[in-house]
């Protein structure tokens, strides 16, 4: 027999596998010889109340052993596939990684064309930025192997559970050398230093199965007739011939929303969000959360989640990342963006998210010349502006949190995990008045909630942008295909249908699934 319960259990508990077994027969009423085997499924932490414990949902083992399942593997293509089950994926980021993976699944070869490098070189790119302030369009933060997600928390958290098979997303990862805990976790994270490497063994099974990557390999021009796909062009000139071409470019690759305006694509603007990332302490974090100036350490480092609505407008914490530290995302010479990553060990003392506020079209109206695009073009020129206050891409600007809620200069900043330097601005001079306003507003309001959340000890680092694409590329719901041209799939974050690792790997499969159901 076997039985599905949840209950809480005390972190220190947790270590000891005979008081889980404990546990469990209390609760069922049962002889604790009976249970066999207790297998987790789901852990979360409860951390509303004194004591703080974990929710835990498991599968008890009652007089029966769990049945071993074999591993499914992919077998390697024996030969190349038929030029008619070539699929070109643009881009090399989750989305196009996992629609990858799956096509080689269903007997497609994937074609994976990627403006960036691999991501051993990208790192060198990345260094330069941070360290020279010199940035590479086609391979930094957001571009090159793995895409912008490489270097983030590995968060896989999403809301998008009717989309897909989370699960088949997780045991993608766990596949190339994930930890297996990703699986039970609530709010499961992977960590930029592992990250890396997974990307690595993505690569090398895709390729191992039959599939091809080209870096350095920039998509300048789509090959149509008659509204059907017939391939890409490069900036070098190549082209490459397929009937089904999967666009996995990522909401930061400007040129190619130009590209498709310029092909009478449909395309539409699509609201997204824009402010600052804040930095605490992280101990001050998990002092807050865990409701005590002492906790646990068998406790991971604290989060948090924070929305309001100020008006019509919502205000809200983006990407937060525990024990993490702040990064410069420009993806060109000229412009400022802060994101936030960590590592799988969250160990940095600080913690950061971004704080944003949802922009819509009525707020780009001074750029309503460039129609479906106004939105993208205003958030380019938000981030020119920013670079102005530092003239570098280099460092960031910078406020203590109170003095941007006294609209005051900071005279100095806090301690911060940011790698370069922090030059101390007027976020109220840099961020457009709608954005300042109802931050404050919702600032205020996230006190009410995190008690000690305003604090000398937090910055505010700017300027986060990237939060979402701020164009949708309008494709049809039942067959994920372009509206305009046949055979054209747009995918995931830069498409407008997702928002993260999880949701565009997800988003990457059904696209796969799509094109594989088009031909039966």
């Amino acid at each position: 027999m076997i039985k599905e319960i949840e209950f809480n259990f005390t972190p220190e508990k947790l270590q000891n596998p005979k008081a889980i077994k404990e546990a469990v027969a209390s609760k069922l009423k049962i002889k604790i010889d009976s249970i066999l085997e207790v297998e987790l499924l789901k852990r979360s932490i409860d951390a509303r109340k004194k004591p703080i414990t974990y929710c835990l949902r498991v599968a008890v083992y009652i007089n029966q052993t769990k049945p071993l399942v074999e591993p499914k593997h992919i077998d390697p293509l024996q030969k190349k596939v038929d030029k008619d089950k070539e699929v070109i994926v643009i881009g090399a980021g989750p989305a196009g990684l996992f629609a990858s993976l799956k096509l080689l699944s269903l007997g497609y070869r994937p074609i994976i064309l990627e403006r960036g490098k691999e991501v051993s070189l990208r790192k060198k790119d990345v260094a330069k930025i941070t360290i020279q302030g010199i940035v590479n369009s086609n391979s930094n933060w957001c571009f090159g192997e793995g895409g912008a997600g490489t270097f983030s928390d590995g968060k896989l958290y999403t809301r998008s559970n009717k989309r897909g098979n989370i699960k088949e997303v997780l045991q993608m990862f766990v596949d190339n050398g994930a930890q297996s805990n990703i699986l039970v976790d609530a709010h499961a994270h992977i960590g930029t230093d592992k990250l890396s490497g997974i990307i690595k063994n993505i690569h090398s099974r895709i390729e191992g199965l039959g599939g091809e990557y080209h870096f350095d390999c920039l998509v300048t021009d789509l090959i149509i007739k008659d509204n059907t796909i017939q391939g890409v062009r490069t900036s070098e000139g190549q082209e490459y011939i397929a009937p089904n071409v999967i666009l996995a470019t990522g909401s930061s690759a400007r040129d190619i929303y130009v590209l498709l305006k310029e092909k009478n694509i449909a395309l539409e603007a699509k609201p997204f969000a824009m402010g600052v990332r804040v930095e605490h302490p992280q101990e001050l974090i998990n002092q807050i959360q865990y409701h005590s100036k002492t906790y646990s350490q068998l406790l991971p480092p604290a989060t948090y989640a924070l929305a309001e609505n100020i008006g019509s407008r919502g205000v809200f914490s983006f990407c937060m990342c525990p024990g993490g530290v702040v990064i410069p995302s420009a993806t060109q010479q000229g412009e400022c963006v802060a994101n936030g990553m960590s590592n799988s060990g969250r160990t940095s003392p600080f913690a950061n998210s971004g704080l944003v506020v949802s922009v819509i079209p009525s707020d780009a109206m001074n750029y309503s010349q460039y129609g479906e695009l106004a939105l993208m073009y205003f958030q380019q020129e938000m981030e020119k502006r920013a670079y102005t206050f530092v003239n570098t891409n280099k460092d960031m600007p910078a406020q203590r949190l109170i003095d941007f809620l006294e609209s005051k200069p900071s005279i100095n900043l806090a301690k911060s995990s940011y790698f370069a330097s922090l030059c101390p601005v007027d976020m109220n001079e840099m961020l457009p008045k709608f954005i300042s306003q109802t931050l404050k507003a919702g600032i205020a309001l996230f006190e009410k909630k995190m008690r000690g959340f305003i604090t000398r000890q937090a910055t505010l680092i700017g300027l986060e942008s990237r939060t979402s694409s701020p164009v949708r590329i309008v494709r049809n719901s039942d067959t994920l295909m372009s509206q305009s041209i046949k055979g054209l799939y747009p995918c995931g974050e830069g498409a407008g249908y997702a928002g993260g690792i999880t949701s565009s790997a997800i988003d990457g499969i059904n696209i796969a699934n799509k094109i594989a159901a088009a031909e039966r």
